[in-house]
C-alpha cells in the first residue's frame, strides 16, 4: 500500500513514464521542461524492494539516462532476465556446506596440507 503522502504527491503532481515487466510504475515531476531537476520515483507493485527495479529503470530513476527505456529495446544474447535479490528467502543460494543444505561439503583434494603449531 503506498503512504497516503506518496499518493497525494503522485496524484497531483505525477506523470506516468512507463511501467516494467514486475508492473511497477515509473513517474515524474509534472512541470518545467527542465529535465535534469524532475523528481523521478516508483510506485512498486506488491513488496517495497529496491532490488525490484530492472537495471534499465535505474539508470533513468537515477538521472544516468534522459530518456526511459523502451519496451522493444534489442536483448543482447549476453543478458539474463533481471532477479531481484533473493537473500532472506527459500530461494535464495546456498552453497554446498551451507547449514540448511546438512552443514557436509565435500573433502579437501590436492596438496592442501593444514598447518599445524610445532
Amino acid at each position: 500500500m503506498v503512504a497516503i503522502g506518496t499518493w497525494l504527491f503522485t496524484r497531483f503532481r505525477g506523470e506516468l513514464v512507463g511501467t516494467d515487466e514486475f508492473g511497477n510504475r515509473y513517474y515524474h515531476e509534472r512541470g518545467p521542461s527542465n529535465r535534469w531537476h524532475r523528481r523521478r520515483w516508483v510506485l512498486y507493485r506488491g513488496e517495497v524492494e529496491a532490488s525490484r527495479v530492472p537495471p534499465d529503470w535505474h539508470g533513468w530513476l537515477h538521472h544516468t539516462v534522459n530518456e526511459p527505456p523502451r519496451s522493444d529495446r534489442e536483448v543482447r544474447p549476453w543478458q539474463k532476465p533481471h532477479l531481484p535479490n533473493l537473500t532472506g528467502t527459500s530461494a535464495a543460494y546456498r552453497p554446498p556446506g551451507h547449514d540448511s543444505q546438512g552443514g557436509k561439503r565435500a573433502a579437501a583434494t590436492g596438496d592442501y596440507e593444514p598447518w599445524t603449531p610445532s
